[in-house]
Parts: C-alpha cells; structure tokens; sequence
C-alpha cells in the first residue's frame, strides 16, 4: 500500500505530524544558534522559554487537530451507519 491509496484522513495526519516535527526541529536549531551565540544567561533562559512555548503550542494544536479529525471521522462513520440501517428497512 502507497501513500496515495491511504484515506485521506491518513494522509491529512501524516501531513500534520510532518509538520510538527519540522517546527520543532526549526526552534530547536534556532535555540541552539541563539544560545550559542548568546553572551547573557538572560537571553539564553529567554530562547529556552520560547522554544518551551512553541513546542507546547505545537503540541496542543497537533492534540486539538487530531481530536476533531477523530471526531469528523467517528460522526461519518455513524451517519454512514445509520443511513445504510435505514436503508435496509
């Protein structure tokens, strides 16, 4: 099986999951850039909450995407069941 014939909603998760690792792999490159290049703690304790920040962010978009892909997905299915329920009478 290819990444094409996937659902559609897999493909969709696969995407956001991309996503996220690429965001996260970004601020982490950039934190390490800035503390490396950092000459104060105070910005490098401010890279690191900021880094925090966005991944957190990250993270609870990825959570609330996926919680409403679920859903879409568990209320299509329903639908699909009960008009092929109704169907059959």
């Amino acid at each position: 099986m290819t990444i094409a014939q996937l659902p559609s909603w897999v493909n969709f998760i696969l995407v956001v999951v991309a996503l996220v690792i690429v965001v996260v792999v970004v601020v982490v490159v950039v934190v390490v850039v800035v503390v490396a290049a950092a000459q104060s703690v105070v910005v490098v304790v401010a890279a690191a909450v900021v880094a925090v920040v966005v991944i957190v962010a990250v993270v609870v978009v990825v959570v609330v995407v996926a919680v409403v892909v679920v859903v879409v997905v568990v209320v299509a299915a329903a639908a699909a069941a009960v008009r092929f329920i109704t169907y059959k009478r």
